[in-house]
């Protein structure tokens, strides 16, 4: 059994890593605007439903904490972590509504918003990108399987083709944790780990 589930898991990484080869120029692109972007003072907020959730959150958490160099912290927020909020908004507004809300809320001109979902439809996120559009963030979306709605209603769209979504979210991680070392490389440089 255990040999089955490594082999499944060796050959989906295999499709997996090849699609992150084919996005480096775009997840090269997402560090560099996220780096113009907090020089300017803008800040980068993050959400996702599950496992989605801890991700945005634990991306949230190496910009604003660290990655790997001892530096001042980064503006970043996880947009699933104040529970009140997103009760409070899901119980008066709809469960579609948690993410919209608070970028309406907090989202500003020129800010980034990150979108993670493995099936690229998820209604919570979608709304939030329409909103973030409309206050004038850049919407940058990591997905899976063919990149749902989200693919066409960002501004940049990592997809990674797989359809098993805890291998799409091992790739994710491997997509967060580039963008924070090489936002922490440009924004620190000569800094030590």
């Amino acid at each position: 059994m255990i040999r089955e589930i490594f082999n499944r898991i060796n050959d989906d990484h295999r499709v997996g890593f090849a699609a992150l080869e084919e996005n480096l120029d775009t997840i090269e692109k997402v560090a560099g605007l996220i780096v113009e972007r907090i020089k300017k003072g803008k800040k980068v907020l993050v959400a996702g439903n599950g496992g989605s959730a801890a991700q945005s959150q634990h991306f949230a958490a190496e910009i604003v904490g660290r990655y790997a160099k001892e530096r001042k912290g980064y503006p970043s927020i996880a947009l699933t972590t104040d529970t009140s909020i997103i009760t409070a908004i899901g119980n008066d507004y709809g469960f579609e509504n948690i993410f919209r809300r608070q970028i309406e809320a907090i989202g500003e001109n020129e800010d980034i918003f990150i979108g993670i979902s493995t099936s690229g439809n998820s209604t919570n996120i979608i709304e939030a990108i329409k909103e973030a559009k409309k206050l004038g963030l850049t919407v940058i979306t990591l997905t899976g399987r063919d990149g749902g709605k989200m693919r066409n209603i960002s501004d940049y769209n990592i997809n990674i083709p797989l359809k098993d979504t805890p291998r799409i979210q091992e790739i994710h991680d491997t997509i967060l944790h580039m963008i924070a070392e090489i936002t922490e490389r440009i924004l620190t440089p000569g800094e030590q780990a």
